[in-house]
């Protein structure tokens, strides 16, 4: 395997046990059992458990973020909501470890790749569009926040429920959430169906052709800040392998000092060997001078 596929493969084995036993129940001995490398392969190419977790969280966290900024570039609300809401589903439903991993108490490691700090996010780009939502309809901008935090926090809520259950279908809880959101309780329809112009995007989600030009703005700061956000992610993960050579040629000066000591000692030791030997010799010769004067 070359550095880049071993890497890769760490950070696949390390996702799957993360999903299943957490941060804290995984430890870097079982990454390299199951990788069947030694530890400090481990520790050459992430620094530690700390440093592919973080990987792993950011990618997810990337990945999902990518998915939902896609589908809010849509020209009409309702079309916004019914691709922001099936595009977490189809990320459950296809990147249920990712998810898990997300949804998970975060550890410390982590930084800001929290489940909170995602929803914080992707609740900031809703807020966006609700503003301009707002002020055209002649409701106060000033409370889109607030609504942006309601419409996320309904539907990562129902996504961790479906997480588990998964049913009904993707679409269809897609299409219920939009019906509450869309319509409220005293306009619910009473057999709602996702529009024809979201289920033709299923199940690839194809970036949307833009039609004016503040979706042109709002794709590319979008752009900016996923290559942003991936240079932050390589800086890094350069400075973690740093610290890990760091840590390596640390360590083999270490092993090189002891080899050393353990060299010298093993000297004395033969010098002190060799002198009660010649003293052996010395009181052998004189017990035998000895014996022939007797």
């Amino acid at each position: 395997m070359s550095g880049s596929e071993r890497r890769e493969q760490l950070i696949h084995i390390s996702r799957t046990l993360f999903a299943e036993k957490g941060f804290d129940g995984t430890s870097i001995e079982e990454i390299a059992a199951t990788a069947q490398v030694s530890k400090p392969v481990v520790y050459e190419h992430f620094g530690g458990k700390e440093g592919v977790y973080a990987v792993v969280v950011d990618r997810e966290m990337q990945k999902l973020l990518t998915m939902i900024t896609e589908a809010l570039a849509a020209s009409h609300s309702l079309i916004k909501l019914e691709r922001a809401a099936l595009a977490l589903l189809q990320y459950i439903e296809e990147s249920s470890e990712g998810f898990r991993i997300l949804v998970r108490d975060s550890h410390a490691a982590s930084g800001t790749g929290t489940f909170a700090s995602l929803i914080s996010e992707i609740a900031s780009q809703v807020e966006d569009v609700l503003a301009d939502e707002f002020a055209a309809r002649g409701y106060d901008p000033k409370l889109a926040p607030m609504y942006a935090q309601m419409l996320v926090g309904m539907v990562a809520l129902t996504g961790q429920w479906w997480l588990d259950v998964r049913k009904p279908g993707r679409e269809e809880v897609a299409a219920h959430l939009v019906n509450l959101a869309w319509n409220g309780l005293t306009g619910l329809n009473h057999d709602p169906v996702i529009s024809a112009a979201t289920r033709e995007r299923v199940p690839a989600l194809p970036k949307p052709r833009p039609g004016s030009e503040k979706e042109l703005r709002e794709l590319e700061k979008a752009r900016e800040k996923e290559a942003k956000e991936a240079e932050k992610i390589r800086q890094r993960e350069l400075k973690e392998a740093e610290k890990a050579r760091v840590r390596e040629l640390k360590e083999r000066e270490r092993l090189l000092k002891e080899a050393e000591k353990a060299r010298e000692r093993e000297e004395r030791i033969r010098q002190r060997e060799a002198k009660l030997a010649e003293r052996a010799a010395r009181l052998e010769q004189v017990d035998q001078s000895e014996s022939r004067l007797e």
